[in-house]
């Protein structure tokens, strides 16, 4: 309580009544003792009301203050008011607290409400401010895009959605073909966070629902029906042409039937072999742009896959040359990883030299080559013949074969390096290949350590 306070409000409480005593005074209404006694009563009478009313107003300033930071109508050291008008006053503001803290209470469940929703929102949502900022993003737009999303929100496409969208407050549409962090195709939404009558809009949602595997699955048909037609047209020839064969000519002829029949299996078990291998690859596109989330032990994949594989290495006299360090886990997808490892050996089995080495390697990445996120490096070396230095940008490409005649002699279907840089794409990973003639090959993976930090802003 201010001495200020009380002496103001003793002034204004006294004025009148000593003013009027005054005036009786000049007159002769009243003696000067009279007068004097009088004044001395009215000033102490209103300086005790102005400190009593000093005093509640005082209690009623903590109030305020106090629910103003903790939403309570009355805090723990609230005093009685002594004057009717400010007891008065203190339930009206206790009431109005009360009103406003349950409306604020409401306010921030709603508010935690949404921001839950938001959250589990399965497409990726981005809040962009007028100034092209990113305001949040939902968890699914950390996990798709990560520390892209300002990449994403650069595409021409987007782009105009967002201006039209600020500029017209209408909501607006694009269909983009998104490179980054893996080629995906996205249907964009983009809605004015404004009233219509606000110019201009303040913010914009932008919500990206991923058309991927709709468009994965269109061209995966198409793909399987071409590349079948093309690719299994020789060999049901030559089947329908030993049955006719062994229907005709060969009716009687047991050991022209048993030839025949060993072609037959052959080119039977090389459709199967490349049907299998077009649905692998139809499986592994199909969610080519959904990263995995496992963590796995890629030493004990690596070992897995190798012991599987010595028996037959060993048959075609081959000698397999191992060597693993101590790797960390990584964020991956334990089946494609084995079949990657699987083909790679596969292929250095087919096109290494007879009776030579295969060595494979896996080890921390360290190589300024690769990228500067931590990473694990797994390289398979054979000692075969070679490729020529044209043929390697094409190796990856579907049914790309160097050599035709050799490709199916060795059970080769066109394919296995074409799962293999999808599996790899999938993983966020790099894919090198290298080769000497008359040396060898060299079929290098790099996988990050933790591919998920790469994709999870925070909002």
């Amino acid at each position: 309580m201010r001495v200020g306070h009380v002496l103001r409000g003793t002034s204004v409480v006294a004025a009148t009544p000593i003013g009027v005593l005054a005036a009786l005074l000049a007159s002769g209404a009243v003696s000067a003792l009279a007068g004097v006694a009088g004044i001395v009563v009215i000033v102490t009478g209103s300086a005790i009301i102005a400190a009593v009313q000093a005093r509640d107003l005082a209690v009623l300033h903590d109030q305020i203050r106090y629910a103003g930071v903790m939403n309570e109508p009355t805090g723990p050291h609230a005093g009685a008011l002594r004057l009717p008008s400010t007891a008065a006053l203190k339930r009206d503001i206790d009431r109005l607290v009360r009103i406003l803290t349950a409306r604020a209470t409401l306010a921030e469940r709603l508010r935690q409400a949404e921001e839950a929703i938001v959250e589990r929102l399965p497409d990726p949502l981005i809040v962009v401010r007028s100034d092209r900022t990113v305001e949040r993003t939902n968890a699914a737009a950390r996990a798709a895009f990560g520390d892209e999303i300002p990449a994403v929100l650069r595409h021409p496409g987007l782009r105009t959605a967002i201006d039209r969208a600020l500029s017209q407050h209408v909501t607006q549409t694009a269909d983009l073909s998104l490179p980054v962090p893996v080629a995906r195709e996205v249907n964009a939404t983009v809605l004015a966070m404004a009233d219509p009558d606000d110019e201009p809009a303040s913010r914009v949602i932008a919500v990206l629902s991923d058309r991927t595997r709709e468009h994965a699955v269109e061209r995966m048909r198409a793909d399987f029906i071409a590349n079948a037609s093309h690719e299994l047209r020789t060999p049901l020839a030559s089947l329908i042409g030993f049955i006719d064969t062994l229907r005709g000519p060969a009716a009687d002829d047991p050991p022209a039937q048993a030839r025949f029949l060993k072609i037959m299996a052959e080119q039977a078990a090389r459709m199967n072999r490349l049907i299998d291998d077009l649905l692998s690859l139809s499986r592994v596109e199909l969610v080519e742009h959904q990263q995995p989330a496992a963590r796995i032990d890629l030493a004990d994949l690596v070992r897995v896959a190798i012991a599987g594989f010595e028996p037959r290495v060993q048959s075609r006299g081959n000698t397999l040359v191992v060597s693993v360090a101590d790797l960390p886990p990584i964020v991956g997808d334990a089946d494609q990883l084995s079949q990657v490892l699987q083909n790679l050996l596969e292929n250095a089995l087919k096109y290494g030299r007879e009776g030579g080495a295969i060595c494979l390697t896996a080890s921390v990445a360290a190589n300024p080559r690769w990228p500067a996120a931590p990473g694990v490096v797994i390289a398979v070396n054979d000692d075969g013949q070679g490729i020529a230095r044209e043929h390697l940008p094409r190796l990856t490409e579907r049914f790309y074969r160097i050599d035709q005649g050799r490709s199916r002699a060795v059970g080769g279907t066109g394919l296995g390096l074409a799962i293999v840089k999808h599996i790899v794409n999938r993983h966020r990973g790099q894919f090198l290949i290298e080769s000497t003639l008359g040396v060898g090959s060299t079929f290098t993976i790099w996988l990050p350590v933790n591919s998920q930090s790469r994709e999870s802003a925070s909002a």
